[in-house]
Formats: structure tokens, sequence, C-alpha cells
């Protein structure tokens, strides 16, 4: 039986899972009231304004109950305000405020820097290798139906 080390999906899992916990660390530890997730969803809204909260889900990859959540809480703590949508009243339209704007730019030079940390000492060759075989995994996985 192959083991859990030698698996490549389980090294990518615990990769981002190690990275996520320091830049969670980094994040309170420099005085930040927002976690990772947080800070997804809003740059997700800052690039795509008019984005429906279905399809920020799936592009920050939550479930729509957890986006839900993670909505209240930045609205909440007025980083995000939630309208009704005058064209259709089913929908929320979304718009990152001031202080949200404000919060992330603050937060992206300490993102920066945790990414530069984490890649420290690899090659950019090497990363641009790894992206290209993520790429291809994902194309693998989205592209081709259910295997039997």
């Amino acid at each position: 039986m192959e083991k859990l080390e030698n698996i490549v999906f389980y090294s990518m899992d615990r990769a981002i899972r190690s990275y996520r916990q320091y830049a969670q660390q980094q994040l309170k530890k420099n005085g930040f009231a927002i976690t990772i997730d947080q800070w997804l969803v809003i740059k997700c809204l800052i690039e795509n304004p008019n984005v429906t909260q279905v399809e920020l889900s799936e592009r920050v990859f939550k479930d729509n109950a957890s986006v839900t959540r993670i909505l209240g809480l930045l609205v909440k703590a007025k980083f995000v305000k939630r309208r009704v949508s005058k064209a259709d009243r089913r929908r929320f339209e979304l718009t990152v405020t001031e202080l949200g704007l404000q919060t992330i730019a603050a937060v992206d030079q300490l993102v920066i820097q945790n990414r530069a940390f984490a890649l420290e000492g690899i090659d950019p060759q090497e990363i641009a290798i790894a992206r290209k075989v993520m790429m291809a995994i994902t194309d693998n996985c989205t592209a081709l139906p259910d295997i039997p």
C-alpha cells in the first residue's frame, strides 16, 4: 500500500494547509481582523464587481452556505455592502466598501511577503513547472466525464 507521504495530492494539500495556517498567523500577528477566506472573497469581489453569489462561490472554491456566512461577517465588519438587486429581487448586489478596499490594500503587502517567505529558495523555473502541473491536473479533472 502506498504511503501518504508518497501521494502527490497529499503533499499538495499539506503544502496548501501549511501556507494558509502560516498566512493566517501572520494576519493575526500584524493586527488584521480578517481571515484568509474573507480576504479571498473581498479580493474576488474587487476583481469581479458584478459577480453573483453563486459565481463567487465557484471562484473561491467554497460552497454557497460558507460564502453566505463569510459575506454576513464581512457585512457586519463593514467591509462589504449587500443590497437587494433592483433588476432581480432574488439577487443581492455586493459592493466592497472603502474600509474593505483599504483593508485589502494593507493586507496585500503582507500577502506578498507571505508568498515570498513560502517560496524562498525555490527556483522560479520550478514554480513555473509546479503551476503548469497544477493547471494540467485541474484541466484533467474538469474536462473529462466521471470514470466508472
